[in-house]
């Protein structure tokens, strides 16, 4: 089994490159942006608690985020792995994903693999996106800056886990998407 984290600040590319990889290696993707939209549209207890914090660009909570994540996993699939996307972003997520891998899928994160985009191009990319996806944390600028702020600020710790497990790869995110792609398949490739 392949458990993939995909890391990388909001704009970088995560969501699409995620689509590429379930493709080549039939993995399932856990996004907690589709979690938590999931359940801010059809208005849970947990869909309100966490769209009071996306609306003012913080993270939500881990263990909102936890309680989600384990459900998602416990649903059945044929899936060869999964992608985390969005998750783990602290330290502690990170530890809780471990536990949570090896508990529910009895295998451990394989590779944690990070997107590297310039905050320019981000903040560029994510208004852009807000004029077309109705989400209000994209079409703020100051909102989407925050964000950003708080990703580096908090992923930091993620980041150094993962080096120091060795699981840890760098790849740019600026460029066409399939040489993105590329090297992604081409880091996964190494682990199979």
């Amino acid at each position: 089994m392949i458990n993939i984290v995909l890391f990388g600040p909001p704009g970088s590319g995560k969501g699409t490159q995620a689509q590429f990889l379930i493709e080549k290696f039939n993995l399932k993707q856990i996004s907690t942006g589709d979690l938590f939209r999931f359940n801010m549209k059809n208005d849970t207890a947990l869909g309100q608690l966490a769209k009071s914090y996306i609306d003012k660009g913080e993270l939500v909570p881990d263990q909102v985020t936890i309680d989600m994540l384990i459900d998602e996993l416990k649903k059945p699939t044929d899936a060869q792995g999964f992608i985390f996307d969005g998750f783990p972003r602290t330290a502690a997520q990170t530890e809780a994903l471990e536990k949570i891998v090896i508990d529910v899928l009895q295998a451990p994160i394989s590779v944690c693999l990070s997107l590297i985009v310039e905050d320019k191009i981000l903040v560029e990319r994510l208004l852009k996106r807000g004029e077309t996806s109705g989400r209000t944390d994209d079409s703020n600028e100051e909102i989407i800056s925050n964000r950003i702020k708080e990703y580096y600020s908090k992923t930091a710790e993620v980041a150094e886990l993962y080096k120091k497990q060795g699981k840890y790869v760098e790849i740019n995110g600026v460029g066409e998407i399939e040489e993105i792609s590329q090297k992604l398949f081409a880091e996964v490739e190494k682990i199979k």
